[in-house]
């Protein structure tokens, strides 16, 4: 059966309207394969308390972020677990790009090895970026007499067991930490754990035990105050958040040796690349922006940014480096 004359013509003239009226932001999006992301809400799950730093980190971003995306970003804690309940919801939420994480060295890296956990950090995240870093320092009674870490390791030496580090509990940052420090430099500094990073520091400040190696915001008031005698920090270039203080690596005579507890923003796996690599640029872009960066640095943190790809890739050493840590030690959660 022949068509209507004109019928073709008017399809075409249909077509090209609706051509004519696509904003140029609309054809951009269909091309890059965004399609119209976002058109939503977009929540970030932060597996800690409100309050914490991860939260303030998050917030710091979800506020920047949602005036870049038009979209509301809200964030969403779901503590507990040392952050796995909110890292397995995480992981099973829909890959649309709508949940994001806010995640931790600890979370990512060493819970994996300490407890059985209902996530696959490499196969159930799809990786957008490092954030930041929260750096560590080593930090002494100044009844041990020492000034610098080698002056520690000799003393250490010279009392096998005679010395003890506090942590704010098993398998924390502040454990294993000490406890890589104490293999690569062949001591054994013993380990008193405490619930909490508060009783510890309080132990420490009161000398019954000499050693640790905590979060910089935490202890820089009680170094500031000569409480305490800082010895070095756990990133491989000085922080700027202690001035003078020369990085552990240099002081151990161990180059590479880093402890920082890194964060970093993922999204459950299977979220389109096009979508992980738009959330990224926008990321990296706003830590890279002089305000969110003095914001940051004054919390405590040390900004970073990466590629999807170079997350991917410090998760995967991250992962190694830790495996081996909790394995030689025989670290184990009770």
């Amino acid at each position: 059966m022949n068509k209507p004359p004109g019928m073709t013509g008017r399809r075409q003239i249909i077509t090209l309207g609706a051509a004519a009226l696509a904003t140029p932001g609309t054809i951009f999006a269909q091309a890059s394969g965004l399609g119209d992301y976002p058109k939503q809400q977009i929540r970030i799950i932060i597996p800690f308390v409100a309050g914490g730093p991860t939260d303030v980190l998050a917030r710091a971003i979800g506020v920047k972020l949602s005036e870049r995306l038009d979209q509301p970003v809200v964030s969403d804690n779901r503590a507990g677990a040392g952050g796995n309940i909110g890292a397995e919801m995480a992981a099973r939420a829909a890959p649309d790009g709508y949940t994001l994480m806010l995640g931790t060295a600890g979370i990512f890296a060493v819970n994996p090895h300490l407890s059985k956990v209902r996530f696959d950090t490499q196969k159930d995240f799809s990786p957008i970026g490092l954030t930041a870093a929260l750096s560590s320092i080593m930090v002494v009674h100044p009844s041990l007499n020492v000034k610098s870490v080698k002056e520690l390791i000799a003393l250490a030496k010279s009392k096998p067991d005679g010395l003890s580090y506090a942590s704010s509990g098993n398998g924390s940052a502040s454990h294993l930490a000490m406890e890589r420090f104490n293999r690569e430099v062949g001591v054994s500094i013993q380990h008193i754990p405490y619930k909490g990073a508060a009783p510890a520091v309080n132990d420490l400040l009161s000398g019954t035990v000499q050693v640790m190696l905590i979060g910089l915001p935490t202890i820089m008031p009680h170094v500031t105050s000569g409480r305490v005698i800082p010895l070095g920090v756990s990133t491989l270039k000085p922080s700027p958040l202690a001035v003078g203080v020369p990085p552990l690596a240099e002081a151990m005579g161990v180059p590479g040796f880093e402890v920082s507890n890194w964060l970093g923003l993922v999204a459950p796996a299977g979220t389109p690349k096009a979508i992980i690599t738009k959330l990224s640029a926008e990321v990296m872009s706003i830590l890279r922006t002089p305000e969110v960066r003095d914001q940051l640095l004054k919390g405590g943190f040390e900004p970073l940014t990466s590629t999807p790809e170079q997350f991917a890739s410090h998760l995967e050493s991250e992962l190694n480096l830790w495996r081996k840590v909790v394995k030689d030690a025989n670290i184990q959660i009770q």
